[in-house]
């Protein structure tokens, strides 16, 4: 593929400056659980580590939305509400469900990432070479998360496909509005 449809880069722009918020706020939401109710300090490091992470990616796409001057999505203030919810919920119930949500979020962008580098033509190289390297953070955050005690047995086979519905939902409105 040559050029990438303008159409498509301004959805692969707006969804991934979603979707890097939304993780950001759904760590806000888990640390504020850490500091407030549940006490996890080697739980809490973790968090904070990722979050940076998604941060750089965050500012890489908050960027590309005012250089190519792309409208964010209308639903950021909902997605906003929803991230900070899942995060303190997720932690409330458990440092297993903490992670998984981490796992799920995760395999779910992954996956989003991989397809989002078959749209994208050979104009936008660097854009590419981004989402690459931020595939790789994002597949690193799952391995950390399952090496940290995620699990998706038993009650928590349901949360994963609730948490990963609720990911592709928001990044098929996220893409159109």
């Amino acid at each position: 593929m040559e050029k990438t449809d303008k159409k498509i880069l301004e959805e692969i722009i707006r969804v991934d400056h979603a979707g890097e918020r939304g993780a950001i706020k759904i760590y806000e939401g888990q640390l504020l659980a850490l500091k407030t109710i549940k006490q996890d300090i080697d739980l809490k490091v973790k968090i904070e580590e990722m979050k940076e992470h998604e941060k750089e990616h965050l500012d890489f796409f908050e960027k590309e939305i005012h250089k190519r001057k792309i409208k964010p999505t209308y639903l950021l203030p909902l997605w906003d509400i929803m991230g900070v919810t899942l995060g303190f919920g997720t932690v409330l119930l458990g440092k297993k469900a903490a992670m998984l949500c981490t796992a799920s979020v995760e395999e779910v962008i992954e996956d989003h990432y991989e397809n989002q580098l078959k749209k994208l033509g050979n104009d936008e190289m660097d854009l590419k070479t981004k989402i690459e390297k931020f595939k790789g953070d994002e597949v690193e955050h799952k391995n950390i998360a399952y090496e940290s005690g995620a699990t998706n047995q038993g009650f928590y086979s349901i949360m994963n496909k609730l948490i990963k519905t609720g990911s592709r939902i928001a990044i098929t409105i996220s893409e159109k509005i």
